[in-house]
């Protein structure tokens, strides 16, 4: 389960990008312990728009035989 919901993570970006406060006032406001978490947050948005925030459904896992003959 994702720590942070879409919706959070919108919010926090949006704040960031309307210049409602730098990085560390965002984050310490919103009970955030760090502002690298936004920071990558804003990069994700600003690379990939709504779909940067938003949690990846697709399982990526392999096995161990299948990486070893690629």
């Amino acid at each position: 389960m994702a720590k942070h919901s879409y919706e959070f993570k919108k919010q926090l970006v949006s704040e960031y990008l309307d210049n409602q406060g730098s990085y560390a006032s965002i984050s310490q406001k919103h009970g955030m312990s760090s502002s690298c978490q936004l920071k990558t947050w804003v990069a994700a948005y600003k690379k990939l728009g709504d779909n940067g925030l938003k949690r990846s459904r697709s399982r990526k896992e392999y096995s161990f035989i299948i990486t070893l003959i690629r």
